[in-house]
């Protein structure tokens, strides 16, 4: 078998294999048996055919349909025997067969870039932060507060703290109805930040049985649409809120808390913790992204195609059977999401990369520890758990990379930028 392996780019290779009729033998031998029990021929029960008249009367239609896999076969054998170091897919973009003289094909494939370690720790990087505050602490008592709230049927909508029901008709350019366009009972909370202004506009002060007419221009994302609708008042009801006390608080935490003070205290430490995670991952995304600039070398297209595959699959969950709608467009969401792909894999390789110059593994210690702290809280055995996790390389994987960030945040000096010092745009 010739093999003859062309450099296409730093990271993408086209290997060319021709074999000849002797080396194809054993391969279409293989073929012609397990395309036997198929066939049926004159005189001789199906699958029964003796292996010379098939070769005689289909060996051509066996050969070619066999092709691809037989190509595939040769070509795990070229990586093998070349120490080609494939990743990804591969692509067979040639096949030439002629009959008792060769076969010829050519693979491109990836193969991962030669990365040049440059500086990785002992980093100057900013990361944005926020410290919780006490009006957050009050927002989310409010919350609470909301959804355990009553309502209480009202002649007017005298604040934002009312829900008013309607009865909605879209209406045309010159303000006539569209049939097979009107919605009943549709219920607005007037202070839902979720709500356009001219429908607050419109229903603030309203009452029962009043007719309101609202127009405006509706901005979603990078298009607007003309929202042209006639509203009828059917119901204006009072938001009344429960009060804060001892018994709202045991509702609310079905007993776990008793007292308003040790609720306070709680939702404070919840909300502190949130933020110290969603801080700790900002300075994280500092340090990776620097890291990531420092690096530059190019990325395996299959590897970036694999992130967007994956993201095309979350996007699948979030809809009805996990099927996307006929006219969502795939290559589009593509190219929207490459920078992101992009910015993934180079993190993936230049990631696996510093933890083999560091050296970092997980200890059989680690993988205790690790059960020890998970057992109680999961309901397994300790010792279950431990032999799991030994033979489990997606935790050792994990391990290893919580050991290779908490190396590259104690390495690198962080300036935390608070966020309330930003402009409103780049809170992100």
């Amino acid at each position: 078998m010739e093999v003859q392996v062309t450099n296409l780019s730093d990271v993408a290779r086209e290997v060319e294999i021709q074999a000849s009729p002797e080396e194809l033998k054993p391969h279409f031998e293989k073929a012609y048996l397990e395309y036997r029990p198929k066939i049926e021929i004159k005189g001789f029960r199906k699958g029964k055919a003796p292996l010379d008249l098939i070769k005689k009367l289909y060996g051509d239609l066996i050969e070619h349909e066999y092709l691809d896999k037989i190509a595939s076969e040769l070509y795990r054998q070229a990586v093998q025997e070349n120490d080609l170091q494939p990743i990804g897919e591969p692509l067979l973009v040639d096949l030439d067969y002629r009959r008792g003289e060769h076969l010829r094909f050519k693979i491109k494939y990836d193969v991962r870039p030669s990365i040049q370690l440059k500086k990785y720790k002992g980093l100057k990087v900013e990361a944005v932060v926020h410290k919780p505050t006490e009006e957050e602490l009050e927002n989310e008592i409010l919350r609470l507060r909301k959804i355990n709230s009553t309502l209480e049927e009202a002649s007017k909508a005298e604040d934002d703290e009312y829900v008013v029901s309607v009865d909605m008709q879209e209406l045309d350019d010159s303000g006539l109805p569209i049939i097979g366009k009107k919605s009943e009972n549709v219920r607005f909370y007037l202070a839902d930040s979720q709500l356009e202004q001219p429908f607050k506009d419109a229903l603030r002060g309203t009452q029962r049985g009043n007719v309101h007419q609202i127009k405006f221009d509706h901005q979603h994302g990078d298009h607007s649409h003309k929202v042209n609708v006639r509203v009828t008042v059917t119901k204006v009801e009072k938001l009344r809120l429960p009060e804060l006390n001892d018994e709202f608080v045991k509702k609310v935490t079905k007993e776990k808390i008793g007292t308003v003070e040790e609720f306070r205290k709680s939702l404070r430490e919840d909300i502190e913790n949130y933020w110290k995670e969603k801080n700790r991952r900002s300075k994280i995304n500092a340090v990776t992204a620097e890291i990531i600039r420092i690096h530059e070398f190019e990325v395996p297209e299959s590897l970036i195609r694999s992130v967007l595959d994956g993201l095309l699959e979350e996007i699948k969950h979030q809809y009805p059977n996990k099927q996307l709608p006929t006219d969502f467009d795939i290559e589009k969401f593509y190219q929207e999401n490459r920078a992101y792909a992009i910015y993934q894999s180079k993190w993936a390789l230049l990631r696996k990369e510093i933890i083999r110059a560091e050296q970092l593994e997980v200890d059989e210690a680690t993988l205790v520890e690790l059960a020890e702290r998970e057992a109680p809280k999961i309901g397994i055995d300790k010792e279950r758990l431990i032999t799991y996790y030994k033979s489990s390389d997606q935790i050792k994987d994990r391990l290893v990379g919580d050991k290779l960030i908490e190396l590259l945040l104690t390495s690198s000096t962080i300036k935390e930028i608070d966020d309330t010092t930003l402009p409103e745009i780049e809170k992100g």
